[in-house]
C-alpha cells in the first residue's frame, strides 16, 4: 500500500494506491493551512479505506517546485513517516505530476506549479513517441507570466498549457500572438493519484528499493526567480 503526498503549492492531494488501483484520493485548496491540515487528513483517509498505517509499504511526495513553506511541511512529513517505518520514499517533481496526468497534445505542454507572488514554475515538455509520454526539454525556471508568454510567441510552436493558472493569466493567455491553447479546467489539476502510479513504476523497476528510495536521501526542489 502507497501513500501519495503533494503540499508543494497552495493545492494539497494525498492518494492511496494498492498496487492495483487508486483506492483513495482527495486534492483541495489549503492556502496558509498545511500544517494543521495534513496529518488529519492522511489520519482521516486510512480511516476511511480501512487501511492501517502499519500496512503502509511504501511513500512518494511531490519535491516541487512550488511554495518554499508548503513544499517543505509535505516534504517533511513523509521523510519523517517513511523513516520511522523503514519504508521506501519516492520524490516526484510538480511539473511531472502534472505531464503524467496529459494525453498527447498536436504541439508542446508546459506544466505550471504556483510560486507565489503571481509568479510560476514551468517548463517545456515534448512528447515521446517510444515511451507514449511527455517528457521534460529544458530546465524548470521560476518566470513572471508575461516573460513565459512571450518565450512561447518566440517558438511559434503550438503550445498547451497546464496546471495552476489563475485568472490574470488566462486574460494574458487569451491576448498573446501565438498559438496558446489552455488544457481544460479538470486536466489541470495535479492530483497525488497520478504520483501514487508513477511512483509505483519506479518502485517496480527497482532491484532494492529500501536502499535505492532512502528517506534521508530526499531532497526538495527549490527554483528562485530569474
Amino acid at each position: 500500500m502507497l501513500l501519495a503526498i503533494d503540499t508543494a503549492t497552495a493545492y494539497m492531494s494525498l492518494a492511496l494506491h494498492d498496487d492495483q488501483r487508486v483506492i483513495a484520493e482527495s486534492t483541495w485548496v489549503s492556502p496558509n493551512n498545511h500544517t494543521v491540515e495534513l496529518a488529519p487528513a492522511v489520519h482521516a483517509m486510512l480511516v476511511r479505506a480501512g487501511i492501517a498505517i502499519d500496512a503502509l509499504t511504501a511513500l512518494a511526495v511531490a519535491i516541487g517546485p512550488g511554495s518554499y513553506s508548503a513544499l517543505r511541511i509535505g516534504v517533511s512529513f513523509a521523510k519523517a513517516v517513511a523513516a520511522a517505518r523503514e519504508l521506501p520514499l519516492i520524490g516526484m517533481t510538480t511539473l511531472d505530476i502534472l505531464s503524467a496526468s496529459q494525453h498527447r497534445y498536436p504541439g508542446e505542454l508546459i506544466p505550471t506549479a504556483q510560486a507565489g507572488r503571481g509568479r510560476v514554475i514551468a517548463a517545456r515538455y515534448t512528447w515521446n513517441a517510444v515511451i507514449n509520454r511527455w517528457t521534460r526539454a529544458e530546465l524548470m525556471q521560476n518566470w513572471e507570466w508575461a516573460a513565459l508568454i512571450a518565450a512561447i510567441e518566440q517558438r511559434a510552436t503550438p503550445t498547451w498549457v497546464t496546471g495552476e493558472i489563475d485568472a490574470d493569466a488566462e486574460h494574458a493567455v487569451a491576448a498573446a500572438n501565438a498559438p496558446i491553447t489552455l488544457v481544460d479546467t479538470g486536466s489541470r489539476l495535479r492530483r497525488a493519484g497520478y504520483l501514487a502510479s508513477e511512483a509505483l513504476v519506479q518502485l517496480r523497476a527497482s532491484a532494492d528499493a529500501r536502499s535505492q528510495f532512502l528517506p534521508a536521501a530526499l531532497v526538495p526542489i527549490y527554483i528562485k526567480s530569474i
